[in-house]
């Protein structure tokens, strides 16, 4: 063979290889929603009631004793202090972005507005005459 041809084969199975890699990602995609969205709050208690059946039927409490009963506990407690923490660094998370966002917000607006009011600028200067309690308290502090 020649190298053009060796260089078009090659091509040709590079394009086939992009083709089933996105080809496999969309079907992995439609896989993944078609599972969330198969587990209705129905079918996952459904579910969790014949794997509490099965469970119970296997007789597991005969192997409890107070060890096992304080492990199983300490890991539930664990489990539950862990999905806490993730939903504080959740509420975290969505603090400081919206924080940030006030900020950028706050800065495009800061660049907007002139630092300097124009009636600063003005070349006259008023002068007025202190009112009378004023007058009197600046005599007295004297």
């Amino acid at each position: 063979m020649r190298f053009e041809k060796l260089l078009q084969h090659v091509q040709r199975a590079e394009q086939r290889v992009e083709l089933r890699a996105t080809h496999a990602q969309l079907q992995w995609a439609t896989l993944k929603q078609a599972w969330r969205e198969g587990w209705t709050p129905g079918r996952i208690v459904i579910a969790g009631l014949v794997s509490g059946f099965l469970a119970g039927r296997a007789e597991p409490l005969r192997a409890m004793n107070g060890a096992r009963w304080m492990q199983m506990f300490t890991a539930v407690s664990s489990f539950l202090a862990t999905a806490q923490a993730a939903a504080a660094a959740e509420t975290a998370e969505q603090a400081a972005d919206t924080a940030q966002e006030a900020q950028e917000q706050a800065d495009v607006q800061a660049d907007e507005e002139p630092l300097v009011d124009e009636a600063f600028d003005e070349d006259e200067i008023v002068v007025t005459a202190p009112r009378p309690a004023e007058a009197a308290t600046e005599l007295s502090e004297r």
